[in-house]
């Protein structure tokens, strides 16, 4: 409760919790005049059953009081030491963000020597190993697999891991690089300087390079129109740029779609891709495993799909 980001909300909270310890202590202290008045009369309701089975008003048992009133000092106690009043933080200063990291701590250092046969070995080695397999499969099921399926085919929008045609490459330093520090892949959208006529020529032309039905005179107009705005990144040829994240639009591999709409919206509006990083949640020996099981995927090669209508993967 101590990450509120409105002060209100901190003593709103803290106001409910204490009126409500205020009001049990009021409540039990108003039904019994003090814990030693043991010898309050027993009232008589006057409600008989059965003859000579009399309902009786018994006042509350001490120890019962007692323990009311120690359940309510605890639970002031408790307010004091931990956060539990909006925005105070506790006098002990305990998160539960901290406790995670501690607990995550502690299942680093049980893990560790799991992993110990594994750091001396490089990603192909590590790839073939049956053991690594299995725990980097794991990795991939429990972190990526939202995302790029637990087949890792992935669909729109998110690569397909077995096809092998990366974006960035599939060099082992690559990958690990991609899984530690995740990545955001930007193409910027040209509809101030590109009317939807143009975007459609070049759409044409797009699809004319991986060997996809298309009009010749409008990706004729495309071409000039992609050498002018799009092969700073692509390339002349289309074959992308690594480096830059800019991918081959010579393939049969789409992440979108290769529909002329899908292709046009993209030239138009542009696309941000974003892949989280995971150094906060794997530790390196954890990535390196991981990659390995990704690197296998393809044996490490660029793969591109024989399908030449696929629409799973640009």
């Amino acid at each position: 409760m101590s990450d509120f980001v409105d002060g209100f909300w901190g003593y709103y909270v803290g106001s409910i919790a204490l009126l409500g310890i205020a009001w049990c202590l009021w409540l039990i202290f108003s039904q019994r005049k003090w814990l030693g008045a043991s010898t309050v009369k027993v009232e008589d309701t006057g409600h008989v059953w059965d003859g000579n089975l009399r309902e009786l008003n018994n006042p509350v048992p001490r120890w019962w009081t007692i323990m009311y009133v120690g359940m309510c000092v605890f639970g002031l106690g408790y307010l004091v030491l931990y956060p539990g009043l909006g925005a105070y933080k506790g006098q002990l200063g305990y998160t539960t963000a901290q406790e995670v990291r501690q607990d995550q701590t502690e299942q680093d250092i049980s893990v560790k020597p799991v992993f110990a046969k594994f750091a001396s070995m490089d990603i192909p080695a590590i790839a073939a190993d049956p053991d690594a397999h299995v725990i980097g499969q794991r990795l991939f099921l429990n972190n990526c697999a939202q995302c790029h399926g637990s087949d890792a085919k992935g669909g729109p929008s998110f690569p397909n891991l077995i096809e092998g045609d990366s974006i960035y490459g599939r060099e082992p330093d690559t990958l690990i690089a991609t899984i530690t520090k995740g990545r955001n892949g930007i193409m910027p959208g040209f509809k101030e300087t590109i009317n939807p006529q143009m975007a459609s020529d070049v759409a044409q032309y797009v699809r004319s390079l991986s060997g996809l039905a298309s009009d010749p005179i409008k990706a004729l107009r495309g071409k000039r129109e992609f050498m002018n705005y799009c092969a700073a990144c692509h390339g002349a040829e289309g074959k992308g740029n690594k480096a830059l994240g800019a991918p081959n639009l010579t393939d049969d591999v789409w992440l979108y779609g290769s529909s002329e709409a899908t292709i046009v919206q993209g030239i138009l509006n542009g696309r941000n891709n974003r892949m989280p990083a995971q150094e906060q949640n794997l530790t390196p020996e954890q990535i390196r495993l991981l990659a390995a099981w990704v690197w296998g995927l393809s044996g490490g090669r660029d793969v591109t799909s024989s399908v030449a209508t696929t629409t799973t993967a640009k």
